[in-house]
């Protein structure tokens, strides 16, 4: 009588039983998004107000406006950005600070222990999310800005319009991820727009345009990361080494909420 052996079980590798782990966690972040009206709503306002605004003000600038030596019609395509980046926070901001509520956060924590995992889930699909919409929004930004400029738009392919483009959809996610940092370290939604909120609008109206640089308030995250929206950047910083100042801002808010939520009880 012959025994037949039994048989081996083939070994799962780290990297793909890492993958098997990640990828529920992904989709369970992702349906919390979808499924929570609010949250559609805010990022889709990311989107209108952003087009809105900048559309109004391209159709309503004067003659002399637009004749003015230092006029840059790439930049002014964006103008909307500044209201466009409320609805940014708004949704980075609900979004992580959401779980918070109600003990939500204890109810994900139960089905992701790995509060690791957790966090890298949830700012990638926010992240992501906000990236798309953001270069849906500055795509139709452009477009729709030089067209209302008439003679004095510009095409794609002028001096730095296509890394504008880009640029403004980068600045979106990551002005969304900066707030989703600090919903994770202050745990409260209207905390983080008390603060972000103020600081991203009234601020930059009281210490001048973004275009008129050359000071310390060059390093704040929005003032640098709008350097990439200008076809000659002014100041200190360039296009992408001022998108670089506004990475170190993120990565630190995401780094200081990302440790609170390891090292704090839900």
């Amino acid at each position: 009588m012959s025994v037949v052996p039994a048989a081996t079980p083939t070994p799962t590798t780290p990297s793909a039983s890492a993958t098997l782990s990640v990828r529920p966690v992904l989709r369970s972040e992702w349906l919390k998004i979808r499924t929570v009206r609010s949250q559609c709503l805010t990022l889709a306002s990311v989107f209108a107000a952003t087009v809105g605004f900048s559309a109004l003000m391209c159709a309503t600038l004067s003659a002399e406006e637009l004749s003015e030596p230092g006029f840059d019609p790439v930049h002014m395509s964006f103008f909307g950005l500044n209201f466009g980046q409320i609805a940014a926070v708004c949704f980075g901001s609900i979004a992580v600070a959401g779980e918070y509520r109600d003990g939500g956060i204890r109810v994900s924590l139960a089905a992701v222990p790995r509060r690791g995992v957790f966090w890298a889930a949830k700012i990638a699909v926010v992240g992501l999310l906000a990236l798309a919409v953001g270069l849906a929004t500055s795509a139709a930004c452009f477009a729709l800005g030089q067209t209302l400029l008439g003679d004095d738009g510009v095409g794609i392919g002028a001096p730095g319009a296509l890394r504008a483009v880009v640029g403004c959809g980068l600045y979106l996610a990551l002005i969304t991820l900066f707030a989703a940092g600090l919903a994770a370290l202050l745990r409260s939604a209207p905390a983080v727009m008390g603060i972000l909120i103020p600081f991203l609008l009234m601020l930059s109206f009281v210490l001048g345009d973004v275009s008129q640089g050359g000071s310390w308030v060059d390093f704040l995250p929005d003032r640098a990361g709008q350097q990439i929206l200008l076809q000659e950047p002014d100041g200190p910083l360039g296009s992408w080494t001022g998108t670089g100042v506004l990475v170190l801002w993120v990565a630190a808010a995401l780094w200081a909420g990302g440790r609170r939520l390891m090292r704090r009880d839900a």
